[in-house]
């Protein structure tokens, strides 16, 4: 499963506890036997928004004399149940019903239970899309849902990882509607109006994989050794699904490749659905994905998320659905790999350097939360709800500890190790420990050291490096400090580089000289006896470990690491370097890597740092970036001008704003970074009202993918704090009917408009969400929990209890009682804390505009 498709970080305090009142240890059930087989024959009433059936369970007891089964079942109606075709009693709480066998169970001898039920207007697992007065266009659609445990809401069942089975699903649905499932289709029949679907999933596999899509689809037949690979999309995206998805049989065959086992399945099939509340959904053979993932022709020239979407949810295939987790707490094992197969799907299709800047990213990623909102182990059983786990220690930090993994063992024995690890527990479940197992039997290796410190406790080693030259001895020095509390234990190279002869700005040097040194201690110092000075020192060579890291090297060795260093990743460390530096050296070399880098992500990082840089001559340096060729750069330098605020900035914003760009992005970058320029404290400033006119404009034209540049629009009016006219445009846009992606952004913009407003205003803005707040659909809930979080009064406390305690999903009650804390925390910045900040930005802007001049005229001088 990918979490989400979009962001929506919580910001918190340093390392608060993962653990929540209510919190306590969860262990998988006893386990009465095993489920052999599970049946489920369904009629559908789209209509009411209800079905009735029968789910039949087939269950192997282990043990004799059990004489009462207890099965997971929320909120279903029970009619019957039977044992073995014979009537039985039974007791139903609406969470669980207790299955009383007249015949205890003898061990090997298998039973069936038969549930008759109906279900109507279900709250979870289930869920009816149609259109309304205010959405008319909405497609007719109806999907599952099952992880983690609402496969219990749909249907009863043995509801945790642990238990594996053979499943079959048999449905009638309305025509023209077609129904897609796990497994094969062994049988179609017409019915009058209706028609019946019979699916057959002849592999085990958890219950909260099983999965029911009904749609007026488009069917889009692609195909990998002959097996179906299809695409299901809402009529009228065909070329879309195709740019979307079409690169999925090359994964098929890759993934096959790396993991050592050729898929399993009979088909695989992905399913494009509307409403959907997570990114994509790894149901064995079906995979669901929202539609939003769908791209148009100018969304494909810089949108690689659905790309890795897609990849992610294949990967599933392996790690999640041939090999299933035994419990919850060791979800990294799949989620952790499936993101790792992002970074190397993106080895694969863009090159070494993209995948190192993919694998940044996700440790970016991980790091935030751990810095905001919790620091906690990996693998922990601790918990209100498995939900909570699903998270960037699981998945991106679970990536990270892949990769470790892999750069410790090396290329050949980490993919052997890999490939042993799925063709040992194919069709079976597994803990983290046979990982470990499969990793030993292979290479003979025991990587508890690193689980030790990685997975089973939280936290990484955050690193600060200093160097010095002694040229009479021709040693270099190295001191490493580690700066956090618990100290880790690492094998960690260190390697040294010298450009060659006549290196130019578009070569790399080789690290000419690498040593390996154990670094386990607060502070050490190591000493390199070198032939002559090294240009530049590269810290955690390849850049394999998950650490933080602050170079304080000179500017002359930061500078030559920036231009020679072959790893991407190192010279990101020292741009970041030379942003905190500052001053015009730092500066121009910057501004020489945005020109002239070899790889967009680099020149990504480095508009980012010369933001960072307060001196006038940073606009120049990074108004060249706008005619990159590669969005991305372009995008990363339209934020960084919004960065800098100034009139200038946005004057060379405001063309991109009126007249367009190639992408969607920056587009979207240039509308918000319009609107942090008109709400800042300038002397000279665009005026109000035309930047209003501007964006009002954007709202009123741009309609078009996903809302995209619309949503930029509302990023943009959302930081004119003090206007009354944006928060009025805003508003506008939080109603019914507006397209759900831009509504969306606009609920989320009232948090961050609402910091400037007045008392009046605000009183509007929390009863617009405490409206907003009733809706039951997920991801209006996050948005308002979002907005809410960042307000900075106490008059949102009670909104967010409310939610905390009303919401039905355990994800919007956790993030809803974090942003109860960080609201209490933020709502003492009252207005004369306000006004003390913007006096401060106002003396930062004077002793800019003086630190430029100096630099200027001492450049001039040493000429």
């Amino acid at each position: 499963m990918l979490q989400s498709y979009f962001d929506t970080d919580n910001n918190g305090h340093k390392h608060k506890s993962f653990e929540l009142p209510g919190a306590k240890p969860h262990y998988n059930p006893d386990r009465p036997g095993q489920v052999e087989h599970i049946f489920l024959d369904l009629n559908l009433d789209i209509p009411n928004q209800s079905y009735d059936g029968t789910c039949t369970i087939q269950l192997k007891p282990v043990r004799n004399g059990i004489d009462r089964l207890t099965l997971d079942a929320v909120s279903l109606n029970i009619h019957s149940v039977q044992v073995d075709a014979t009537s039985t009693t039974y007791d139903y709480d609406g969470q669980q019903l207790q299955v009383n066998l007249a015949n205890p169970t003898q061990t090997g001898q298998s039973i069936k239970i038969a549930i008759a039920y109906s279900v109507t207007k279900p709250q979870r697992g289930i869920y009816f899309i149609a259109p309304d007065k205010h959405y008319p266009n909405k497609p007719v659609q109806v999907w599952t849902q099952g992880e983690d445990e609402d496969s219990r809401f749909w249907f009863p069942c043995f509801d945790y990882p642990g238990q594996l089975a053979t499943s079959e699903i048999r449905v009638r649905v309305p025509k023209p509607y077609i129904a897609i499932s796990n497994g094969r289709l062994i049988h179609t029949e017409e019915n009058g109006d209706d028609k019946i679907f019979h699916w057959l999933q002849e592999q085990v596999h958890p219950s909260y994989l099983m999965t029911l899509a009904v749609g007026d689809f488009a069917e889009i037949q692609d195909e990998w050794n002959g097996k179906p690979v299809t695409y299901y999309v809402e009529k009228g995206r065909e070329e879309d699904a195709r740019r979307s998805m079409g690169k999925t049989p090359r994964m098929v065959e890759f993934f096959s490749q790396k993991y050592g086992y050729p898929y399993a399945f009979p088909k695989y099939a992905q399913v494009c659905v509307d409403d959907f509340i997570f990114g994509g959904m790894e149901n064995t053979s079906t995979t669901l994905l929202t539609d939003r993932c769908l791209l148009d022709e100018r969304a494909a020239i810089d949108n690689r998320l659905t790309e890795s979407l897609v990849a992610h949810e294949l990967a599933h295939q392996w790690f999640g659905d041939l090999v299933v987790i035994k419990h919850w707490s060791h979800a990294w094992i799949k989620e952790g790999m499936a993101s790792y197969s992002e970074v190397m799907w993106t080895e694969q299709e863009y090159g070494a350097e993209d995948a190192a800047y993919y694998r940044l990213l996700e440790a970016r990623n991980y790091l935030a939360e751990d810095s905001s909102r919790y620091r906690r182990p990996i693998v922990t059983h601790v918990y209100r709800e498995a939900i909570e786990l699903y998270d960037r220690h699981l998945y991106e930090k679970g990536s990270c500890v892949y990769h470790m993994i892999r750069a410790e063992l090396g290329e050949e024995l980490f993919w052997r190790a890999i490939q042993t690890f799925v063709q040992d527990n194919a069709h079976n479940t597994v803990e983290t420990v046979d990982l470990l197992r499969a990793i030993e039997k292979v290479t003979g290796r025991n990587l508890l050291f690193l689980f030790d410190q990685y997975v089973y406790r939280g936290g990484h080693p955050e690193f600060k490096i200093a160097y010095s030259w002694d040229s009479d001895s021709k040693l270099a020095k190295v001191t490493v400090n580690q700066t956090q509390n618990d100290l880790f234990d690492l094998k960690i190279p260190i390697a040294f580089g010298y450009a060659q002869g006549d290196v130019g700005a578009h070569s790399y040097a080789p690290l000419q000289k690498t040593f390996t040194v154990r670094v386990h201690e607060k502070e050490q110092s190591f000493y390199f006896p070198l032939e002559e000075k090294p240009q530049f020192i590269s810290f955690d060579a390849n850049n394999n470990y998950l650490k933080t890291v602050t170079l304080e090297y000179s500017i002359p060795e930061l500078k030559a690491q920036l231009q020679f260093d072959p790893d991407p990743i190192s010279r990101i460390y020292a741009a970041e370097a030379l942003g905190k530096k500052g001053g015009l050296e730092a500066l121009n070399a910057l501004a020489e890597a945005l020109k002239s880098d070899r790889f967009w992500g680099v020149k990504v990082e480095v508009a980012k740092q010369l933001a960072q840089i307060k001196l006038d001559q940073a606009f120049e340096a990074l108004v060249v970036g706008l005619n990159d060729e590669n969005p991305l750069v372009r995008r990363a330098v339209v934020e960084a001008l919004g960065n800098i605020k100034t009139y200038a900035s946005y004057k060379a914003l405001k063309p991109i704003v009126e007249d367009g760009d190639s992408s969607y992005y920056v587009e979207a970058a240039a509308a918000r970074a319009i609107g942090v320029i008109a709400a800042a404290q300038l002397e000279e400033k665009p005026k109000e009202e035309k930047v209003l006119k501007l964006l009002r404009s954007i709202l009123e034209n741009k309609a078009g993918w996903n809302e995209v540049v619309r949503s930029g629009a509302i990023a943009g009016l959302s930081q004119m704090k003090i206007s009354a006219e944006a928060l009025d445009l805003i508003l506008e846009y939080t109603r019914l009917g507006v397209p759900q992606a831009l509504r969306l952004a606009a609920v989320r913009a009232l948090g961050t408009i609402s910091t400037g407003q007045s008392a009046t205003n605000l009183d509007r803005i929390l009863e617009r969400l405490t409206e907003l707040s009733y809706e039951s659909f997920f991801l209006t809930q996050v948005s308002v929990v979002t907005a809410l979080g960042q307000m900075e009064t106490p008059k949102a406390i009670a909104i967010l209890q409310a939610l905390a305690t009303q919401s039905l999903d355990g994800r919007v009650q956790r993030i809803a009682e974090e942003a109860v804390a960080k609201v209490q925390s933020s709502a003492g910045s009252d207005q004369a804390v306000k006004q003390l900040r913007d006096e401060i930005d106002q003396l930062k802007k004077q002793n800019q505009t003086l630190m430029s001049r100096l630099e200027s005229l001492e450049a001039k001088a040493s000429k």
